[in-house]
């Protein structure tokens, strides 16, 4: 019998889980909330790639310290990020 090892992209679930220092299950609703973008897994397995661990801390950054709820950190996070397309286009302006 041979068995293929397949290398799947992104990081696992409970893995991703442990390095952001948080429960999967709060992963996954922050994905529910549309927070972060996982990545498909066969058999519907939730995926993360490494950057979503930036944007991981970055929820709890603002959730804890200015404790927001999590359902309104979308939008606090698509303002933000607004803001830092607003300031790059000033910088980069005649």
């Amino acid at each position: 019998m041979t068995t293929s090892l397949v290398r799947m992209p992104g990081i696992g679930l409970e893995a991703f889980a442990r390095a952001g220092g948080m429960h999967p299950e709060l992963v996954r609703r922050l994905v529910r909330l549309g927070l972060l973008e996982p990545m498909s897994g066969p058999g519907g397995d939730l995926r993360f790639p490494p950057a979503q661990l930036v944007l991981l801390g970055r929820i709890e950054r603002l959730h804890s310290g200015l404790a927001l709820n999590y359902s309104s950190l979308g939008v606090v996070l698509d303002l933000l990020d607004r803001i830092e397309r607003l300031e790059d286009a000033l910088r980069h302006r005649p």
